[in-house]
Protein backbone atom coordinates (compact mmCIF):
# COMPACT_ATOMS: atom_id res chain seq x y z
CA UNK A 1 0.00 0.00 0.00
CA UNK A 2 1.37 3.37 -1.00
CA UNK A 3 1.47 6.22 1.50
CA UNK A 4 1.63 8.73 -1.34
CA UNK A 5 -1.16 11.29 -1.12
CA UNK A 6 -3.20 11.48 -4.34
CA UNK A 7 -6.01 13.76 -5.44
CA UNK A 8 -9.21 12.00 -6.49
CA UNK A 9 -12.85 12.97 -6.93
CA UNK A 10 -14.87 11.42 -4.12
CA UNK A 11 -17.26 8.56 -4.85
CA UNK A 12 -19.10 8.70 -1.52
CA UNK A 13 -19.26 12.34 -0.42
CA UNK A 14 -20.37 14.11 -3.57
CA UNK A 15 -22.90 16.80 -4.30
CA UNK A 16 -22.30 17.18 -8.03
CA UNK A 17 -19.07 15.58 -9.19
CA UNK A 18 -17.08 14.92 -6.04
CA UNK A 19 -14.49 17.61 -6.79
CA UNK A 20 -14.95 19.62 -3.58
CA UNK A 21 -15.01 16.52 -1.37
CA UNK A 22 -11.87 15.24 -3.06
CA UNK A 23 -10.10 18.57 -2.61
CA UNK A 24 -11.21 18.73 1.02
CA UNK A 25 -9.90 15.26 1.74
CA UNK A 26 -6.62 15.99 -0.04
CA UNK A 27 -6.09 19.30 1.80
CA UNK A 28 -7.31 17.96 5.15
CA UNK A 29 -10.25 20.34 5.51
CA UNK A 30 -13.99 19.82 5.73
CA UNK A 31 -15.50 19.47 2.22
CA UNK A 32 -18.25 21.91 3.25
CA UNK A 33 -15.64 24.67 3.54
CA UNK A 34 -14.39 23.93 0.03
CA UNK A 35 -17.96 23.90 -1.29
CA UNK A 36 -18.68 27.27 0.35
CA UNK A 37 -15.53 28.74 -1.19
CA UNK A 38 -16.61 27.52 -4.64
CA UNK A 39 -20.12 28.96 -4.21
CA UNK A 40 -18.84 32.31 -2.95
CA UNK A 41 -16.31 32.39 -5.77
CA UNK A 42 -19.04 31.67 -8.30
CA UNK A 43 -21.11 34.63 -7.04
CA UNK A 44 -18.30 37.12 -6.62
CA UNK A 45 -15.97 35.87 -9.36
CA UNK A 46 -18.46 36.36 -12.19
CA UNK A 47 -18.68 32.63 -12.88
CA UNK A 48 -15.00 31.99 -13.61
CA UNK A 49 -14.94 29.55 -10.67
CA UNK A 50 -17.57 27.46 -12.46
CA UNK A 51 -15.16 27.07 -15.36
CA UNK A 52 -12.42 26.03 -12.93
CA UNK A 53 -14.80 23.47 -11.38
CA UNK A 54 -15.63 22.02 -14.80
CA UNK A 55 -11.94 21.74 -15.69
CA UNK A 56 -11.22 20.01 -12.37
CA UNK A 57 -14.16 17.69 -12.97
CA UNK A 58 -12.57 16.60 -16.24
CA UNK A 59 -8.93 16.48 -15.06
CA UNK A 60 -9.17 14.88 -11.60
CA UNK A 61 -9.70 11.10 -11.80
CA UNK A 62 -12.45 9.43 -9.80
CA UNK A 63 -11.48 7.62 -6.63
CA UNK A 64 -10.67 3.96 -7.39
CA UNK A 65 -13.04 1.30 -6.13
CA UNK A 66 -11.52 -0.56 -3.20
CA UNK A 67 -11.99 -4.29 -3.61
CA UNK A 68 -11.81 -6.40 -0.47
CA UNK A 69 -8.85 -8.74 -0.26
CA UNK A 70 -10.06 -12.30 0.23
Amino acid sequence: MSTEKRLYRSRDDRMIGGVCAGLGEYLGVDPTVVRLLFVLGAFFGMGSVLLVYLVLLIIIPEEPIETPIV
